[in-house]
């Protein structure tokens, strides 16, 4: 009803998965491009996970535009599902002719497997896509691995796309789905909208609505709208659509605080009130805990409590822990100790654990792989080098470092923040805050990170190479070194990018010679904060 007023062609803010208004932010971009990654692989698996209404299914609706023609595609919206509904629904979806009535899994499955083998062999690949995947009980997870057991020497005959939210991630952590897993060779877990994010998100909706004059929500009431909904995209179109009703109503040509507060409130009811409760309970809690860490550091520095003596031993970390790190005490400063007197002994495994839950991706410490291709398996890049402190700062990604104490021999935590003279690092499954001295006095100079490569990233990139990824390059540069990426050239890597890639190097502490290597991308996908943890938030810049 208040499209012309507006004057607007469509509804703006319509909750349905429409590739049309698919707005392309940082965290999209990334989830989009390990769906490509992983379709591309061969593999079985692809994991996309996310809290509700943040914009998984709209992301894999832009993936199947982007799909070959010789793509067949099979869709299970409602998992909840007996073992033979499941099979018959996929043999429903592929158009797999089946007995009536049948109940007999073995003729359900030979059916697929024929579809599947008959498909390779026209050239034609076959990719099913479960959404709500969270509720795929156990049982229905293993009967669909082993629908991915047919395969050829170069590829899985069937791919499966699971979409789910972040409980999801713990189901597939259990021991008895470790095989599923680790078949998984893409997975990202997709979060709300940046503050920065909302404003551009909402303006690029009504732009394509056909919005042709100026603006209807100005900048107070974007700010006030993250607050509301958190950057969550579905809580933004639904109130977003109540608010431009509501100034419709009123005869206002934008969209005030008042007027999306209300538009909040009847959209959102007791919830909205309950979740200001739940903030005040946030607070308190975070007080009480504020307050117990100046007790403890208190107790600290007037003798009265021996660091080191009371760090309890954590238990050992294991893959039914669901991934997860868990700090035995709060994170607690030490200054002018040697780390060796206060951090505990932690191993090579359960560092490992801890760098691959910062990057939301499965560890398992009894897997005969290795935890390198654990993680190159899960669409991540292993660097393991060594070097000193600045080298992780230049880079700035978690790293596992390698530790050594002359009275216990070498140990192993998680460098995870990197600030001034200041670094936190998990040892054991306990947190400790440690000045930069006293971490490199026990530090070997040994370490290993991972980053995560842009989409059809094979080598090294110079002046010459062209695609995708080096449009993709010109975007972070261009993000970091506070400049318009380029027009027309963006995908050729020529002696303008050159220049940009040696100014990046130059500023970075890098050999400044114009070709982008994985030191480079590693530094610059750290700079610009594309996806992944960081040691400190640069902002997007220098």
């Amino acid at each position: 009803m208040y499209r012309e007023f507006f004057g607007l062609k469509e509804n703006p803010f319509s909750i349905a998965p429409d590739p049309h208004y698919f707005y392309l932010s940082e965290g999209h971009r990334e989830a989009l491009a390990h769906l490509i990654y992983g379709v591309n692989s061969e593999g079985g698996f692809i994991l996309l996970t996310g809290e509700v209404g943040t914009g998984k299914t709209t992301v894999c609706r832009c993936l199947l535009e982007q799909l070959p023609g010789n793509a067949d595609i099979a869709f299970i919206l409602n998992p909840k599902l007996t073992v033979e509904e499941l099979l018959a629904t996929i043999c429903d979806e592929f158009g797999i002719a089946y007995p009536e009535n049948t109940t007999s899994n073995k003729v359900l499955v030979s059916r697929i497997n024929e579809y599947l083998l008959d498909a390779h062999t026209k050239g034609r690949r076959a990719i099913l896509i479960v959404e709500e995947a969270q509720n795929l009980s156990v049982e229905l997870l293993e009967q669909i691995r082993l629908l991915t057991n047919l395969e050829t020497s170069e590829r899985k005959l069937l791919q499966i796309i699971m979409l789910g939210q972040p409980e999801l991630r713990e189901i597939l952590a259990r021991p008895e789905l470790r095989q599923l897993s680790q078949r998984i060779t893409a997975r990202y877990h997709l979060g709300p909208l940046s503050k920065e994010e909302v404003p551009e998100y909402v303006n690029h909706r009504l732009t394509v609505a056909g919005l042709v004059r100026g603006r209807i929500f100005p900048a107070p009431t974007l700010r006030r709208l993250y607050r509301l909904t958190g950057g969550v995209p579905r809580l933004i179109n639904v109130i977003c659509d109540r608010a431009l009703t509501g100034a419709y109503v009123e005869g206002k040509e934008e969209v005030d605080r008042k007027i999306l507060v209300t538009a909040a409130r009847e959209v959102s009811g007791a919830g909205l009130r309950e979740a200001g409760r739940r903030r005040v309970y946030q607070a308190v809690a975070a007080v009480a805990v504020l307050l117990l860490c100046g007790a403890f550091i208190a107790a600290y520095y007037s003798g009265r409590l021996n660091v080191a003596g009371s760090v309890a031993q954590a238990p050992e970390l294991r893959a039914s822990d669901g991934g997860k790190v868990k700090d035995a005490m709060p994170t607690v400063p030490v200054v002018g100790e040697k780390a060796a007197a206060v951090l505990p002994r932690g191993t090579k495994d359960t560092a490992y654990l801890g760098l691959f839950d910062l990057w939301q991706i499965a560890y398992d410490g009894k897997d005969r792989r290795g935890a390198r291709e654990q993680a190159e398996e899960q669409g991540l890049q292993w660097l393991e080098e060594k070097g000193d402190i600045n080298d992780l700062r230049q880079m700035n990604r978690p790293a596992v470092v390698k530790l050594a104490d002359p009275g216990n021999g070498e140990y192993y935590g998680v460098l995870t923040s990197l600030k001034g003279e200041m670094a936190t690092i998990s040892v054991g499954g306990a947190t400790r805050s440690v000045t930069v001295k006293d971490l490199t006095a026990v530090w070997s100079g040994d370490y290993v990170l991972l980053w995560r490569a842009p989409a059809g990233y094979k080598g090294k990139l110079k002046q010459g190479s062209r695609g995708p990824v080096v449009a993709w390059l010109d975007r972070q540069l261009a993000k970091v070194q506070g400049r318009q990426p380029g027009t027309g050239r963006q995908s050729v890597y020529d002696e303008e990018m050159a220049k940009h890639v040696m100014a990046f190097q130059s500023a970075s502490g890098l050999e400044p010679d114009g070709v982008t290597g994985v030191r480079t991308l590693v530094c610059l996908t750290g700079r610009a904060g594309s996806g992944g943890p960081t040691l400190e938030d640069h902002k997007g810049g220098y």
